[in-house]
């Protein structure tokens, strides 16, 4: 189960901004990378990228399904679709981090690894997002 900060809104949107905008820098220094033609560097930033959304994003998400969303459910039945939904997040979450380690380690880093990465953003903030509004109500 996940400690306190899962459960107060602030804590638990200011995890989700650090995580969010911790990975946004980290594409932009990949990116920067290749237009610097550091290719060697670029492959070795989009390693730690992958590693940063496997320690980072996917152990909070983790968390959240490690009790957190259950105790939400619990206190409100009418979140399971909700639940169910944020859940299916997280796994996309995680098939794009796995195809993307996979693809980096087989092909290198291509345009189709930095549109991965740019999709892993694109999810991690509507879900982000929807979690705030769908678990505490926010707008």
């Amino acid at each position: 189960m996940g400690g306190p900060s899962l459960r107060q809104l602030h804590a638990h949107h200011a995890i989700h901004e650090g995580g969010l905008s911790g990975a946004i820098g980290k594409t932009e220094e990949v990116e920067e990378l290749l237009e610097a033609k550091e290719f060697e560097v670029a492959r070795q930033a989009a390693e730690h990228l992958l590693e940063y959304w496997e320690t980072r994003i996917l152990s909070h998400a983790d968390a959240e399904e490690d009790g957190f969303y259950q105790e939400m459910e619990a206190k409100q039945p009418d979140l399971h679709n909700a639940v169910i939904r944020l859940t299916r997040d997280h796994e996309i979450l995680r098939i794009i981090v796995r195809d993307t380690k996979a693809r980096l380690a087989r092909e290198g880093l291509t345009p189709e690894v930095l549109h991965q990465f740019h999709a892993l953003l694109v999810v991690n903030a509507v879900h982000s997002r929807d979690e705030e509004r769908l678990l505490f109500g926010e707008a």
